[in-house]
Order: structure tokens, then sequence, then C-alpha cells
């Protein structure tokens, strides 16, 4: 990890994109959609102009009243402005605490109450539709991105404020917090320093560093998720021109990417489920796609080469980054077109040379191996510094000597490459991997858009399948290609917009338990 620590002095998150600007002015910037708090810009916009936006937001949130080293929880629509806005109270001396605008709004108050003091930073429609009465005392102030309402502060009405000089947090000072998945419950409150965000940034920045072309990069990432600053980052301190999308859908990306022709792809893993029709558009909307960059789970293997198939260029790779909210990237891997349908996707990859680490412990004193896998620690220097509010939970993830346990169970091979097999809770004793079990259905079974196998009645596992366009599921086919496979329950068909899901599009597999139980 000493490489994440030479001359590590913060990632600067309120200057990004004034560096960037200085950079390449004229960069440009394509949205599928409007900003909120401005509208007028367009969906092409310079990176000057989103540096000039920044710093004007910034002076108005320091006319609301955010001071040095201020909390400042940023709840709104989703939309790109989230982590422009992120840079704003970071340029202003505060700290943004991102929440996923898909949370509900209990979920937002209590996070809201672990972030106290803090002041809250919302849209109309949101503090009036969808927050309860309580955020407003819970809140040091109620500031609206957008709209008005009689108990907050309008930023609109703070226009032409006079700017502000940037203020800069020292490096090991709170600069950020984003929420974990919440796969298992309320999500905690990850604390990141600027240290610990530049020292995530490293390793991303130094794979990115070998593309000599200058390439398009589309990128579809939760806009609350720490990978979105760095990805931001890398793109706009190269040049690259950024496609940045609000909406997945396969018709609308596709039609995007036909026209804009993106080199590198950046997404989440379901994201690119969705997006494996796009192979079959005659428009070749990947053909283009040189460099696929999946980062916080494991892929299918279909995906992986359904995917590198539709590209034309010379050499696709496939680039899956194992890691979570609280550690960033520790674990990379690649794949080409050699890769097969069924090959095995739970190899996740090997750690950053110099910047992260890896082991796998037994569960039970017996050797690790893939029929009894062990805890997945990991080192990095990117690691987040505490939860916010609950610090016994974070200690709880820290071993004894101090590797940070994962929640994960794997193992390694003969050539240290980790495979990922389960999460810890999601194991089903005497099953083996669900998730290797889920590979081999969506290989052989074109027709599923996805398969979640949780834990049923009785402890029997339950296949749960989604279809494409909600066709039923052919039985006699699910029959053969779950012959080989451990005993089941019937599969029990959903649609996968019904399927519960992270701010990252992960699957709430105990949530999804609990209401097949009910």
């Amino acid at each position: 990890m000493f490489l994440q620590r030479i001359g590590n002095k913060g990632i600067g998150l309120g200057t990004i994109l004034e560096r960037a600007a200085a950079r390449h002015p004229a960069n440009l910037v394509a949205l599928d959609h409007d900003l909120d708090i401005a509208p007028g810009l367009g969906r092409r916009v310079t990176v000057a102009e989103l540096a000039d936006l920044v710093d004007d937001f910034a002076s108005r949130l320091a006319a609301a009243g955010v001071r040095f080293g201020e909390r400042v929880v940023l709840h709104k629509g989703d939309g790109f402005d989230i982590p422009l806005l992120a840079f704003a109270i970071a340029r202003a001396g505060g700290v943004p605490v991102l929440l996923s605008p898909q949370l509900d709004g209990a979920s937002v108050a209590e996070l809201l109450r672990r972030a106290t003091p803090a002041h809250l930073l919302t849209d109309q429609t949101k503090l009036e539709q969808e927050l309860p009465d309580t955020v407003h005392e819970y809140a040091t102030s109620v500031l609206l991105a957008t709209g008005h309402h009689p108990d907050a502060t309008a930023l609109a009405d703070l226009a032409g404020t006079a700017r502000v000089a940037p203020v800069a947090l020292p490096t090991d000072h709170p600069a950020l917090v984003t929420h974990t998945s919440g796969t298992t419950g309320l999500p905690k409150l990850a604390v990141h320093t600027g240290r610990t965000l530049e020292a995530r940034y490293r390793p991303q920045a130094g794979a990115v560093a070998l593309v000599r072309r200058r390439e398009t990069v589309a990128m579809h990432v939760s806009f609350v998720h720490s990978r979105v600053i760095s990805a931001i980052a890398i793109s706009l301190y190269r040049g690259f021109p950024l496609l940045v999308l609000k909406d997945s859908a396969p018709r609308h990306t596709a039609d995007l990417f036909a026209r804009l022709r993106p080199g590198i792809l950046e997404a989440h893993p379901n994201s690119f489920m969705e997006w494996e029709e796009l192979a079959d558009d005659p428009r070749a909307p990947l053909a283009q796609v040189k460099y696929f960059s999946s980062t916080f789970d494991a892929i299918h293997p279909r995906t992986v080469h359904r995917l590198l198939h539709a590209s034309r260029r010379r050499a696709p790779l496939f680039v899956q980054l194992y890691g979570q909210s609280e550690t960033g990237p520790v674990v990379a891997s690649a794949f080409t077109r050699r890769q097969t349908a069924d090959a095995n996707g739970r190899r996740v990859g090997i750690p950053f040379p110099g910047m992260t680490d890896v082991r796998v412990v037994s569960r039970d004193g017996r050797p690790v191996t893939p029929d009894n896998p062990g805890f997945i620690d990991v080192r990095s220097g990117g690691r987040a510094v505490t939860f916010l509010d609950e610090p016994e939970r974070y200690a709880k993830q820290l071993t004894a000597d101090g590797w940070w346990r994962m929640g994960d169970v794997g193992y390694r091979d003969r050539l240290g490459r980790l495979y990922l097999l389960d999460r810890e809770v999601d194991v089903i004793d005497g099953f083996g991997s669900t998730l290797t079990a889920e590979d081999t259905l969506l290989a052989k079974l074109p027709e599923l858009t996805e398969v979640i196998i949780v834990r049923g009645p009785q402890g029997r596992p339950v296949p749960v399948v989604c279809t494409r366009q909600d066709r039923p599921l052919d039985r006699a086919a699910w029959q053969a290609a779950a012959a080989g496979l451990p005993d089941m329950a019937e599969p029990v068909q959903w649609r996968v917009e019904d399927l519960p899901q992270t701010a990252t599009t992960k699957i709430k597999r105990l949530e999804l338990g609990r209401l097949l139980a009910g």
C-alpha cells in the first residue's frame, strides 16, 4: 500500500473540476438529462462551464451558512448535479454526506439524525412529498437546491452572490460521507478523507494511464457513490469526453451510444446485464467500445461474453474491479474475447501491486478450498476511516491484526487469484455457491435477464427468475439447465423492476427472501 501513500496530499474534492478545466477547458460533458440546478446549460457542457457552476453554488452555500468542516446531507432528485453539488459543498469548506434519491423518507431522517449536526440540502419535491417533518428538528438548516419552501432557504434566491475562494480541508479531515449499499438493512455512513479518496483513485488512474487514444467515456454509476468521484476525475483530467447517463434503459442507451460512439463504458454489473440486448441492435451501438469497466460486484460470464463480442475494436477488454463502499477497488481482473460464456465468473482477480492486499481466512479451522470457502480480508489505503455515529460497527469489521473483513466468502488459487463465492449472510448450508449456480443458469438460459437464489422457508434454496419481456419461463428448459445443480425449490418468476434493489442496483437478497416468505 506504499504506492497509495507516497505524495498523497488528498484528492481536493472542491477543486477537481477547476483543475480539470485548467488542463482541458473545452472538453465536453454530454448528459442524457437536464441539470436540475441549471437546466439552461443544456445537455452538452464544457468542463469550464461545469467548474464555474460549482464555484457559483459553493458561493451560494457559503452565503447560506455552510462553514468550515460542517456536514451537509445531500438528498435530492437523481441527476448529475448531485456530484456537482458535492464538489460545491467541499469547495465551500463543508463535508458532503450523499444519500441516494431512492431512499425512503424515514431512512433519510434516521441517517440525517446520525449525521447531526448537519445542514440538509434537498429539493422542494423531496421536502414536501417524501421527507418527514422530523428533518427540520435534526437539521441545522434546510437548504433547497431547487424550488421554494417557507421553512427552507432556496439557493436560487442567492444567485449572484459574490464568489468566495475555495476552502481546503486538512488531508486527514473527513472530506466525504457516502452510504453503504444497504443490502442487509439500513445503510451505514462511511467516512472518507481526502487521503483515502486519493488512495482509491490511484489504482484506477494507473490503469487508465495505459489508454493512449483519446476515448469518449460513457458512465452510468450511482451519483451518490464514491466511485463517481474518481470516475469523473480520471476522465476529465485526461481530457476524455464524458457521457453521463441517468437512465440505463436499453433502448435509450442504444440511441445514445449509436450516436456518440463511446470507447470506454463504466457501469454497474446489473446495468451491463440490461445492455446485453444492445449486442443485437443493427446500429451496433457497442461497436467502438474498447474497454468495459465494472465495479461493485462480480459480473456474470454470459454478460462479459455478449458485450465483448458486440465490440468491433481489436482486442477489447472487460475489466472487473472487486471492492466495496468502505474500501474502494481492491482486486482486478481483465477478460478478453477468449472468455467463454460458461467460464468461471467467480474469479475476481488479483490485488493492485503495492497498493492493495487480500487474504482468505478459514471459517472453521479446516483448509480453505472451493468447497470450504473462507472469509475474505483486505488491506487498502483507500479504506474509509469510520462509520458515522457507529464506530462500534466499523470496529467489528476490523480484525485483530488490522485487516478489513469484507463480509464475503471465497478462496484463492495457486496463482493467487481471488474467487468470490457468496456474501457471508447469503450462504445456504449444503448448497455451495449460489453465485456460481446463478452463472450456470444464466449461461444455459438466454431468455433469463436475472436469477437470484435466496434462502426460502425451512432454509431451502428458492430461485427467483426474470425473463426477457416477462415471458413465461420455459419449465422444460429450466429443468434441463438445473439438472446438475443442487436441489432447489421450483422457480418463482418476478418482474425485474419489482426486485428490491440498492442505489447501485444490487439485489437486496435478504429482503427478497423476506418478501417471498411473506
